[in-house]
């Protein structure tokens, strides 16, 4: 894992994601939602899709395809579970994604409120999760984690060689 933080690029795009809640307080039972209006945020459950779809509709305006791309999603989408499974980000916090282009690589970028730097574990057969991180480390020709750019948390990103 590296400490690199954020590259000189000549493309980048960021967008950003619901998170979900901190630990839940005991409260009365709340009143239902209002139904969302369409092209609302998703929920946090719908974020990974959601970050993939985004990166695929980046990708194709940068003309990348192919096993890079599948690649990136996979990696975006490890990320994001991760960041969402662990960040427990506060309320209106939101995780925040980019995409950049630099150097003959394509990095990807998931960044939440918590400062806590992720690390691989080492999951048994019996575990249901607990290997996203060593997927990641595996497929990314480079991965790392910095302090987040404007702000509290961190940002941890993977990294492809382009074609």
């Amino acid at each position: 894992m590296s400490n690199h933080a954020y590259p000189q690029r000549h493309s980048a795009h960021t967008v950003h994601l619901p998170t979900k809640r901190g630990p839940p307080c005991p409260k009365p039972p709340p009143t239902p939602p209002p139904p969302k209006p369409p092209g609302s945020s998703p929920t946090p459950r719908a974020a990974p899709p959601r970050a993939r779809e985004l990166l695929r509709t980046q990708l194709t305006d940068w003309k990348i395809d192919g096993e890079v791309a599948e690649t990136a999603e996979l990696l975006l989408s490890e990320l994001v579970t991760n960041s969402l499974r662990h960040a427990s980000t506060p309320p209106g916090r939101e995780i925040g994604l980019r995409f950049a282009t630099y150097d003959g690589r394509l990095r990807v970028e998931v960044a939440d409120a918590n400062n806590c730097r992720p690390t691989p574990r080492q999951a048994s057969p019996e575990d249901e999760g607990g290997r996203g991180l060593t997927l990641v480390q595996t497929l990314a020709e480079r991965w790392g984690c910095c302090p987040r750019r404007h702000g509290i948390g961190k940002a941890t990103w993977a990294e492809l060689a382009l074609p």
